[in-house]
């Protein structure tokens, strides 16, 4: 049966508690890595890379993280079908820029009637984006922030995915990233870990977070229209 997005908002919450018996589907799994592929960003600028693990040994290696400051955490790492490191760039090279050109203009991006309008559309782009990440490179000296909040956009989209995917999941900050940095060389290869989110599917007996009523500010108080 379909359902509206405002189903999937509302059915989704953190998940306390997964059955370890449960494993998603390889066809699903693609979809998951999909959603994190397909994520908005600022300018299209895609400042993440992202580990998945589905493995004993690749989700042990990600539970690391937990075992001396946050041993509470570790359960869900263990018994989530999936885990997802979200990471962030530490630095935008012109290299990074120029594949993000080519692979836009490969996917069609600028294609025009004539080779003038190309060109003026991919060095419009081009242009646009190294403007905006100046703006907070140079200006706001705010470059790694604002990388890391195009990141948590790409989480919030893949967790609501997952719940329209009929998964569960828990975000997670309760990690030592100086740990999981270390454990996959992240810093080595120009990011550092900032969450994770295990994906899966609930234990109805562990999990009591799926029984209790979402509780949300109302909208008189969050929201003003003009």
């Amino acid at each position: 049966m379909d359902h509206d997005i405002l189903h999937y908002a509302r059915k989704r919450h953190t998940t306390k508690a997964y059955d370890a018996s449960k494993t998603i589907p390889d066809e699903t799994a693609d979809k998951l890595k999909e959603l994190l592929r397909l994520s908005p960003s600022s300018t299209n600028l895609q400042p993440w890379h992202f580990i998945v693990a589905s493995t004993p040994e690749g989700k042990a290696r990600v539970a690391k993280s937990t075992e001396e400051k946050f041993p509470f955490n570790s359960p869900s790492i263990h018994n989530a079908s999936h885990v997802v490191v979200f990471a962030s760039k530490l630095a935008v090279s012109e290299d990074f820029f120029a594949e993000i050109l080519d692979q836009e203009e490969k996917d069609g991006r600028f294609d025009a009637e004539s080779d003038d309008i190309k060109t003026e559309r991919k060095t419009g782009m081009d242009g646009a984006r190294k403007m905006f990440f100046n703006i907070h490179q140079q200006g706001m000296k705010d470059a790694q922030h604002w990388m890391d909040k195009q990141v948590y956009l790409n989480m919030g989209q893949f967790m609501l995915g997952a719940a329209a995917l009929g998964l569960d999941t828990t975000p997670m900050e309760g990690i030592d990233t100086a740990v999981l940095d270390e454990e996959f060389g992240l810093r080595e290869k120009g990011f550092n870990s900032l969450a994770i989110v295990c994906v899966g599917y609930h234990d109805p007996q562990e999990d009591y977070n799926a029984a209790l009523t979402k509780s949300r500010l109302p909208l008189s108080t969050i929201l003003t229209e003009v």
